[in-house]
C-alpha cells in the first residue's frame, strides 16, 4: 500500500493551518466591538442611502420662495416638477430656497457614501499596481519613489482643489481629484510589504522553479498584503468623505443643484447664526459616517494585525 510522501503531508498541514488562521481572524472580526459598532453604523447608513425615496422624503431640488428657513418641524409648501403646490412637513427644516434639508441630507447619503468608496476603489487599485512595481521591481523602484514623494509634499486638499478646478466639477472628477493624493500612501504600504515579503522562502522557491514575474506578483505577495490593504481602504474611505465635504463647502466640489452634505452646509453658513440647523443635520451625519469608518477601520487593524491580534 502506498503511503503519502513528506511532501504531501507538508502541504496538507500548511493548508490546514492557513484554515485556522483564517477562522481565528474571522472570529477575532467578530466579536471586535469597534467592527460591530462601525459596521452597524455603516449599515444603516447605506440603507439609508439604499431606500431615501421610501423615508417620507420629496425631491431634494424641489423648492418654495414661500417656505424659505423654516424651523425644524414646521410645515409649509414644496413646488412640484410639475408646478403644482403641495403641503409638506420640513422634519429639519428648510433652507434659503424653500428645499427640504431633510431630503437633500439624506439623499447626500449617497454622494457621500459612493465618493468614499470609489476613491478608496481607485486608490487602492493604482497604488497595488504601483506598489509591487516598486517593491519586487529594483530598476524601477527609485522613479516611481521619488514620484510619489514629490506628489506628496503637496497638501492633498491643494491637489484636489487645483484638479477640479481645472476639470468640470463632475463626480467622477471629485472621486479622481480626491483618489491621487491618496495613491502615494498606498503605494508607500504596498511597497515596504513587497521588500518583506519577497525575502521569503516560498517567493524564492517560486523563483528557482522559474515561475513568472507576474504570477510571483499577484499569485504569492498580493495575497498576503489584503489585511493591511483593507484597513488602509477604510482611512481612505473616511478621509474621502470628509474631503468631499470640504471641497462642496468651498464651492470647488460638486455642482450646488447636486445634494451633499458639503453643499448644504457651504449654502447655510451665511445664515448659521440664525438658522444654525442648516450646518447641524449634515454635520451631525457627516460626523457619524466618517467617525463610523475610522472606528471600523481601528477594529479591523486590531483583529488583522498579527502584532494587535494578541491583545484583542
Amino acid at each position: 500500500m502506498e503511503t503519502p510522501d513528506a511532501r504531501q503531508y507538508e502541504a496538507l498541514s500548511v493548508e490546514s493551518a492557513a484554515v485556522v488562521r483564517r477562522e481565528s481572524a474571522w472570529q477575532r472580526v467578530k466579536r471586535n466591538w469597534s467592527v460591530r459598532i462601525g459596521g452597524a453604523v455603516l449599515v444603516v447608513l447605506l440603507l439609508v442611502a439604499l431606500i431615501a425615496p421610501f423615508l417620507g422624503t420629496v425631491d431634494p431640488t424641489l423648492f418654495d420662495a414661500a417656505s424659505r428657513d423654516l424651523l425644524p418641524g414646521q410645515a409649509g409648501e414644496i413646488t412640484t416638477l410639475e408646478g403644482e403646490t403641495v403641503k409638506h412637513s420640513f422634519l429639519m427644516g428648510s433652507d434659503s430656497f424653500g428645499r427640504d434639508i431633510y431630503s437633500r441630507v439624506v439623499y447626500g447619503t449617497r454622494v457621500s457614501l459612493i465618493v468614499g468608496v470609489a476613491t478608496a476603489l481607485l486608490a487602492l487599485a493604482f497604488g497595488i499596481v504601483l506598489g509591487l512595481s516598486a517593491g519586487y521591481l529594483r530598476w524601477l523602484d527609485g522613479i516611481l519613489m521619488r514620484v510619489m514623494d514629490g506628489i506628496m509634499a503637496i497638501p492633498a486638499i491643494l491637489i484636489a482643489i487645483s484638479l477640479v478646478a481645472m476639470w468640470k466639477g463632475s463626480l467622477l472628477t471629485v472621486v479622481i481629484a480626491i483618489a491621487i493624493p491618496e495613491i502615494p500612501r498606498v503605494t508607500r504600504l504596498v511597497r515596504s510589504l513587497v521588500l518583506t515579503i519577497r525575502e521569503e522562502p516560498y517567493v524564492e522557491a517560486a523563483l528557482s522553479l522559474g515561475t513568472p514575474t507576474w504570477k510571483i506578483m499577484f499569485s504569492h505577495i498580493l495575497p498576503n498584503t489584503v489585511a493591511p490593504l483593507v484597513v488602509q481602504g477604510t482611512y481612505i474611505c473616511a478621509a474621502g468623505i470628509l474631503t468631499e465635504a470640504i471641497l462642496s463647502f468651498l464651492g470647488v466640489g460638486l455642482p450646488p443643484d447636486i445634494p451633499t452634505w458639503g453643499n448644504v452646509m457651504a449654502e447655510g453658513r451665511a445664515q448659521f447664526n440664525e438658522y444654525p440647523h442648516n450646518i447641524f443635520f449634515p454635520g451631525i451625519f457627516l460626523a457619524a459616517t466618517v467617525l463610523a469608518v475610522n472606528i471600523l477601520g481601528d477594529g479591523l487593524r486590531d483583529t488583522l494585525d498579527p502584532k494587535m491580534a494578541k491583545r484583542v
